[in-house]
């Protein structure tokens, strides 16, 4: 399972290099380019929310099947 999480999470941070990447490039000459850039950007973006939820949702689903264990400080 901590695979499965370390994976999404480097999908994650990619997805929000890319996004960033679309964001920080030189605007070109042609508006058709940078409304591209746009929806790129916005795409990236769209794609990191939807694995961050999606991971969410795996480890809510495998917390109550049992295959993870909360293991914080006992509260008193």
């Amino acid at each position: 399972m901590s695979y499965f999480i370390i994976l999404f999470l480097l999908l994650i941070i990619a997805s929000l290099g890319t996004a960033g990447f679309f964001m920080l490039r030189r605007p070109t000459e042609d508006g058709q380019k940078k409304s591209a850039q746009s929806r790129n950007m916005a795409r990236a973006l769209t794609f990191r929310i939807g694995l961050s939820v999606t991971l969410f949702l795996c480890i809510l689903i495998a917390w109550q099947l049992g295959y993870i264990h909360p293991t914080g400080v006992p509260l008193r």
